[in-house]
């Protein structure tokens, strides 16, 4: 019984990385949603409602076969905030 419930215990405190809401630019300063993104490296930010992708502060949070690309989002202060970068897929840009 005691294992079944460290079991459960364990469930739990993995399963509640996941519930945890991603940050939504709209109601962040720029400095806020900036800061985000260089204090954890790569993180997923929301846009909008149903809208969010994944924002890395260099290019050592993409895969080998990435390069990034400057990405700007909207915050409460800007319409259009320099956050990072994005990652993108080198075969997309060599036409492979």
């Amino acid at each position: 019984m005691r294992r079944m419930a460290i079991l459960l215990a364990a469930a739990l405190a993995a399963s509640s990385a996941y519930a945890q809401p991603r940050p939504m630019t709209p109601s962040l300063t720029c400095n806020q949603a900036r800061g985000l993104v260089f204090s954890r490296g790569a993180i997923v930010l929301g846009t909008g409602t149903y809208t969010y992708d994944r924002y890395v502060s260099d290019v050592r949070f993409c895969e080998i076969n990435e390069w990034t690309q400057p990405a700007a989002v909207p915050t409460r202060d800007t319409p259009q905030c320099p956050v990072g970068y994005v990652c993108r897929d080198s075969d997309l840009f060599w036409g492979d």
